[in-house]
């Protein structure tokens, strides 16, 4: 009985002593986007297309945040179809934006307006 007690205690040691697989999240970097400041317009929901797949969705004075991996990432932002009158998307794709991330990085954008559409615009993390 104490040589199996002493083995199982031996065999979860060495599965301790294993070194984790990214568990620390080195190869990742964080993005917030935020909408909270009156910049858009708009009172329609706005959708984040990470890499074209729809990644979340933000209403006024609201903040949302994702991992990503490093590199360079594709992030489109576009009017959603909602609730309120008149909140149609437009027929056309809106323009993308570029957003290049180092792992380990925590980076603040906010989404602006302009004739073109919408952009995410750098600000501060102000922690």
């Amino acid at each position: 009985m104490r040589w199996s007690a002493f083995s199982l205690f031996g065999l979860l040691s060495l599965f301790a002593a294993l070194p984790q697989a990214n568990a620390t999240g080195e190869d990742y970097a964080v993005l917030i986007i935020s909408r909270e400041r009156l910049e858009v317009p708009t009172s329609c929901e706005i959708g984040v297309f990470v890499n074209d797949q729809l990644a979340g969705r933000l209403l006024q004075e609201q903040t949302t945040s994702f991992n990503l991996p490093h590199g360079t990432i594709s992030i489109r932002l576009k009017q959603l179809p909602g609730q309120v009158p008149g909140c149609q998307p437009g027929m056309l794709a809106p323009p993308a934006q570029d957003i290049s991330l180092k792992a380990g990085d925590v980076v603040k954008y906010r989404i602006a307006a302009n004739a073109k559409g919408l952009y995410l615009r750098p600000a501060a993390l102000e922690y």
